[in-house]
């Protein structure tokens, strides 16, 4: 299963003479990479041995509500979903050379996330800011709670020319874009070849579980695993 947030805030305080909330980068890339991925698996000559859900949920910025609800509610059976990759904010502002997969480390959805970094030829970087515990701050989070293994993909901080510095221009977005109106389709330095780039990484770590006989399993003795085996009570 593929997910990310399509809503935003929508109308609120006027910034600089703007009361709509676009919400482009946050999450208006992540829900059009889905779609995007969506349509790659549709051009796929042969099938994947799994069924793939795609889907694009609101409520993520008022507490996680669409995720939430889909997750005890969902459209097939809770025991069929093995794994959900979720895509939530890529900032297309600088060439893709790395990525983080928040989550990873907890299940075996780790070992599938290391094999599309290298058919890609990227890095995969630890999570830059762990004190933010960013792993239970997206909609993913809503589906570990039901036991299902997940991943948060993100792009990385890389970057092979000395004159594009990511975490600069990371920096700057969260502090003039970030949950701003501003953050539309006419802020400056839109990527879109690296947007490109970080949808096959999502689509190929949904590939080959997809293409896996063996469900994604937590790790033995996991936090996430343990206390939300059962799914959520």
């Amino acid at each position: 299963m593929y997910t990310a947030h399509l809503d935003h805030l929508g109308i609120s305080t006027p910034v600089k003479g703007e009361s709509i909330y676009h919400g482009a980068l946050d999450n208006a890339s992540g829900s059009a990479e889905v779609v995007e991925i969506a349509r790659a698996f549709t051009r796929m000559p042969v099938k994947p041995r799994r069924s793939i859900l795609f889907i694009t949920v609101t409520g993520e910025e008022a507490g996680l509500l669409g995720s939430d609800y889909f997750a005890m509610n969902p459209t097939v059976p809770l025991g069929s979903i093995v794994a959900d990759i979720n895509i939530d904010e890529d900032l297309m502002l600088w060439p893709l050379r790395d990525f983080v997969e928040f989550g990873a480390e907890h299940s075996t959805l780790g070992k599938v996330v290391q094999q599309a970094a290298r058919r890609l030829n990227l890095d995969v970087s630890p999570d830059p800011m762990p004190e933010q515990v960013i792993f239970i701050r997206s909609d993913q989070y809503s589906f570990v709670r039901q036991g299902v293994p997940s991943i948060y993909l993100t792009p990385g901080l890389k970057s092979e020319d000395p004159s594009i510095k990511p975490a600069e221009i990371a920096e700057n977005w969260d502090t003039n874009f970030y949950h701003q109106p501003q953050d539309d389709m006419r802020q400056p330095g839109l990527n879109f070849e690296a947007a490109a780039d970080f949808a096959r990484v999502g689509l190929l770590c949904g590939l080959y579980v997809a293409q896996q006989a063996e469900r994604p399993r937590w790790n033995a003795g996991d936090f996430f695993g343990t206390t939300f085996s059962g799914g959520a009570k």
